[in-house]
C-alpha cells in the first residue's frame, strides 16, 4: 500500500488482469488499473447490513489523486454517518435518462477496456441509434415495449440520415434489421451494466428477442476464387485504378487471416521478417483489451514478400502509407470494385477472407484450438482452455495455411512469374 499521487499513478503500469493500488490515507480509496491501461479511482465500503459495495469515483484523465481522495473523504463520511452511496444513485435513478445512462457508459472503464474498433462502431450505433430512439426516456419506467418499438424503428429506418460532415464528408446512417438487431443487443449489454453500478434495478432489453444474423458463411471457395482476386488486383494497380498499396494491404490480409484493422494499421515496429511473424501489443488488437496479451501472426513467405518491398519508415510509421493524411489506408470501397470485377462470392468482405483462411485451416486437419490462436480469437469455448504457441509453430501455421491462397496466386501467374502477380516486380516508388 502507498499513498496515490500522481507519480504513483503515472507510474501504474498494466498487468494481464485487473487490479486495484489501495491508499494508505484513507481507507477504501483506490486505484483500478485494467489491462487496456485505463485507470480510475474508486471507493470500497461496507453497509450497515455488512454489505460490500464499490462506487467508481472517476477516471485518471478527468480527476487528480488530490481531488478524487477528496471526494473518497466525502464518501467515507456519509457511509460511518449511515449512508449508501449506491442507495443514493439507486434512489435518484428516476431522474435519469436513458440518454444521459448511455453518456455515463461511453466514459466508463467498461466501454474503455473494448478494442478501438468495437468502441467506435458502439459509439456509432448509441448515437445513431440508441438515443433517437430511447434517449428522453426514464431509465426507471422504462419498459420491455419501449425497447421493442425501438427495435422496430431503427429496423424500418427511422432513424436513417445523410448529413454533411465537411467539404467532402458525409455520414450516412441507413438503420435496417441488421442494424436494430446489434443496437438492441447493445443495450442489454449497457442495461446489465447500468444494474451493476447501482443506476437501474431491472433490464428491460433482457428478454427481447432480436433474431439471428444467419450463417456467415460466404468464403473463397477454393484456389480458383483466389487466383480471380490476385489477378483482377494486379491488373486494377497496371491500369491506375487502385494503388499498389491499397492492394498490397488485401493481399497480405488473404495471406494471414489478420483483421483488416490490424494490416491497416500495422507499424513498422510490429513486423520481424526475420522471424517471419508480426506483434501487435494488446492495444493494438481486438482481444487485447480482455486479454492483456500481444497477438502473434505468422507470416508466410508471400506475405513477408510484400512486406519487405513497402517502403521504409519510422518504428512509428505506418507499413501500408496512405497516400494522403495521417490516417490509415482506407480498404473497404477498394475492396468492394476488386471483389465485383473478380467476380467473388457476392457478399464476402474483407472479414470472409478471414472466414476463408479459416475454413481452409480446418479443411487441413487444422484442430480449433490452432485456428483460435491462429487467428487471434480470445475464446474458443468454456470447455475448452486457450492454446499457446511457440513463434516457430505459429509461423509454420501460417504457411500451410496459406498454401491454398499461394496456390491461388501460382494460378493467377499462368505465364508470369509469381512475383510479377503479386506486385514484387514493380518500382518501389509506384503506388
Amino acid at each position: 500500500m502507498q499513498k496515490i499521487t500522481k507519480k504513483s499513478v503515472s507510474a501504474a503500469t498494466p498487468g494481464p488482469k485487473r487490479r486495484t493500488i489501495w491508499d494508505t490515507e484513507v481507507k477504501g480509496f483506490g486505484l483500478l488499473v485494467l489491462p487496456s491501461g485505463t485507470k480510475s479511482f474508486v471507493y470500497n465500503y461496507r453497509t450497515q447490513e455488512n454489505r460490500s459495495r464499490r462506487v467508481t469515483i472517476g477516471q485518471s484523465h478527468k480527476l487528480t489523486a488530490d481531488q478524487a481522495r477528496k471526494k473518497a473523504r466525502e464518501l467515507q463520511h456519509d457511509v460511518v454517518h449511515g449512508a449508501d452511496p449506491l442507495a443514493v444513485k439507486q434512489s435518484n435513478r428516476q431522474a435519469i435518462r436513458v440518454a444521459h445512462l448511455l453518456d455515463l457508459y461511453l466514459e466508463s472503464s467498461k466501454f474503455s477496456e473494448k478494442a478501438d474498433s468495437t468502441r467506435a462502431v458502439d459509439r456509432g450505433r448509441i448515437n445513431s441509434h440508441l438515443k433517437p430512439t430511447l434517449g428522453s426516456k426514464s431509465v426507471k419506467l422504462l419498459t420491455a415495449e419501449d425497447v421493442r418499438r425501438a427495435f422496430a424503428d431503427i429496423r424500418d429506418g427511422k432513424t436513417a440520415r445523410d448529413i454533411k460532415t465537411g467539404s467532402r464528408g458525409r455520414s450516412i446512417v441507413r438503420g435496417g434489421e441488421g442494424a436494430a438487431r446489434m443496437s438492441v443487443r447493445l443495450f442489454r449489454a449497457i442495461m446489465k451494466w447500468s444494474i451493476d453500478e447501482g443506476l437501474a434495478t431491472v433490464n428491460p432489453a433482457r428478454d427481447i428477442s432480436v433474431g439471428s444474423d444467419g450463417k456467415r458463411d460466404t468464403i473463397m471457395r477454393n484456389a480458383d476464387d483466389y487466383a480471380s482476386m490476385f489477378r483482377t488486383l494486379e491488373r486494377m494497380v497496371n491500369e491506375k485504378r487502385i494503388r499498389s498499396v491499397h492492394a498490397d494491404a488485401i493481399r497480405v490480409i488473404a495471406l494471414t487471416g489478420a483483421r483488416r484493422g490490424e494490416i491497416a494499421n500495422l507499424l513498422h515496429s510490429n513486423v520481424d521478417l526475420q522471424k517471419g511473424i508480426i506483434t501487435l501489443p494488446p492495444i493494438r488488437h481486438k482481444t487485447g483489451r480482455k486479454t492483456g496479451k500481444p497477438r502473434i501472426i505468422g507470416l508466410p513467405a508471400a506475405a513477408q514478400a510484400i512486406i519487405s518491398q513497402q517502403p521504409g519508415g519510422s518504428p512509428t510509421d505506418y507499413v501500408f502509407m496512405p497516400s494522403k493524411g495521417s490516417g490509415a489506408v482506407a480498404l473497404s470501397k477498394v475492396w468492394q470494385k476488386v471483389r465485383d470485377e473478380a467476380s467473388l462470392p457476392k457478399g464476402i468482405g474483407l472479414h470472409g477472407l478471414r472466414h476463408s483462411l479459416a475454413s481452409h485451416m480446418a479443411m487441413q486437419g487444422a484442430e480449433a484450438a490452432e485456428i483460435m490462436t491462429a487467428l487471434g480469437h480470445s475464446q474458443l469455448s468454456t470447455a475448452q482452455k486457450y492454446v499457446h504457441w511457440a513463434q516457430d509453430a505459429r509461423s509454420g501455421l501460417a504457411e500451410r495455411a496459406a498454401s491454398v491462397v499461394t496456390a491461388g496466386l501460382a494460378g493467377a501467374a499462368g505465364q508470369n512469374s509469381l512475383a510479377e502477380v503479386t506486385g514484387l516486380k514493380r518500382n518501389k516508388k509506384e503506388g
